[in-house]
């Protein structure tokens, strides 16, 4: 546990300062993920050696609670750097809800521990600085959703304001457009780029719309009858057929 947390302590100074040097490895929010799923497994691990079917001594008892509440507390640690994570793929409303529920697992932890009878004071700073920060970070995940929900919001009415059937204006002619004049098919010397056979994508026309018939006259037609054209009566059979009725 001592060597997880001194491993976790260097990956939090590497994610906190800028790094100038290139040669450094940038510290991702999953390393430090990883390294508190490792902590959790200790801690479980610890737990299950002291709660076993046996009567437990004191000191058993108070190092189980220990444990119970340094896993509540590294739960804390993981999730905040899983909100972290979000926080960096841009999924906003991921790492606010991540943040709130860090919020209530560190304040938990902090009402456990003030209740141990012990030296917790690191555990106690550590917890109440992640309050603080999930507070600071909730709100600026918060603004920032706003803010790119709005830009969202602009930039779609921009593109919907500029959608056209005719298509934009292009300045560039197409070889197609200019089969009459003749002109060198490499282009001008000033000009870059290749010349241009014929737009692709083709851009929009407008078509006639397909009609749309409803047959409502149906059940009104009062049809001609067809009994004239009917086989009245019976057809006479042979000598076979009475017999067999």
């Amino acid at each position: 546990i001592e060597r997880n947390l001194l491993l976790v302590k260097v990956a939090k100074s590497k994610l906190a300062r800028r790094r100038d040097d290139k040669n450094d490895k940038v510290t991702k929010p999953e390393e430090l993920v990883r390294l508190y799923d490792l902590l959790l497994q200790n801690t479980a691990d610890l737990s299950d050696l002291v709660s076993s079917g046996r009567d437990k001594k004191p000191e058993e008892v108070s190092f189980a609670e220990e444990c119970e509440c340094k896993t509540l507390a590294f739960r804390a640690e993981r999730c905040f750097y899983v909100a972290k994570s979000y926080s960096v793929a841009g999924k906003r409303a991921e790492a606010y809800a991540l943040y709130h529920h860090v919020r209530n697992l560190a304040e938990d932890a902090l009402r456990k521990f003030k209740m141990l009878n012990g030296d917790y004071k690191n555990m106690i700073k550590d917890l109440e600085d992640l309050c603080k920060e999930c507070r600071s970070n909730s709100c600026i995940e918060h603004a920032l959703g706003i803010m790119e929900e709005n830009k969202d919001q602009e930039n779609i009415s921009k593109r919907i304001s500029n959608i056209s059937l005719t298509g934009s204006e292009r300045l560039e002619k197409f070889l197609l457009d200019k089969l009459d004049a003749y002109e060198s098919a490499v282009g001008d010397s000033n000009v870059k780029c290749a010349p241009r056979i014929a737009p692709f994508p083709l851009a929009f026309q407008a078509i006639s719309r397909t009609p749309i018939v409803l047959d409502l006259a149906y059940n009104h037609i009062e049809f001609p009858s067809l009994e004239s054209r009917m086989k009245k009566g019976k057809q006479k059979g042979g000598f076979m057929s009475r017999i067999w009725g």
